[in-house]
């Protein structure tokens, strides 16, 4: 019988726990770390942990993180380099998701897959629409438009060894109107 998993994500920026709409207008409302005791106390299945404030890893926040978190744990944002990769693994996540690397240095998901195994690759696709309605791969925290076909995009990303995706639509993010299920259906 199929058993749900919970897998929560938080996005953080500058140490805070932020909520956006539709990638934009960032409001905070918490302490990270405090929403990681919360999700071990409440014993969901695994956690991934965002940085959205773009530039490298938050190395220091992501060890406080991963000391309170009793689950699995992914971490993102900025991870550009098996170095970035290393670091994060040595802090104690299992798993690493990259988003903008997976278009700029796609070699990346091969290199960690290799070295790690794939189900250690997670890879977040972003997904923007222009004003005709065309959707398309977006990174950057949704700023910069790629012009990649997503399910395109998604194939690609597991031949090179992308053990999960997790698909994101910069429209529906933060409206609180549900999931994107055709796209998802596509994929």
């Amino acid at each position: 019988m199929f058993a749900p998993r919970i897998i929560p994500t938080l996005t953080f920026a500058n140490r805070g726990l932020q909520r956006t709409k539709r990638f934009k207008k960032p409001v905070y409302v918490g302490d990270p770390v405090n929403a990681v005791r919360i999700f071990s106390d409440k014993e969901v299945d695994e956690l991934i942990v965002l940085d959205i404030g773009g530039g490298s890893p938050s190395y220091e926040l992501l060890s406080e993180l991963a000391s309170e978190a009793f689950m699995p744990m992914c971490a993102g944002g900025g991870i550009r380099s098996m170095d970035d990769v290393d670091r994060i693994f040595q802090l104690g996540y299992e798993k690493v998701l990259i988003n903008t690397a997976s278009v700029d240095n796609p070699g990346l998901i091969s290199e960690i897959a290799a070295r790690f195994g794939t189900q250690s690759v997670v890879v977040s696709i972003d997904v923007g629409r222009s004003l005709l309605g065309r959707e398309s791969v977006v990174v950057d925290c949704g700023k910069r438009r790629t012009n990649l076909e997503v399910v395109q995009h998604a194939r690609n990303c597991e031949q090179a060894g992308a053990g999960e995706i997790v698909l994101r639509s910069t429209y529906h993010d933060g409206m609180m109107d549900g999931y994107h299920v055709r796209l998802i259906g596509e994929v």
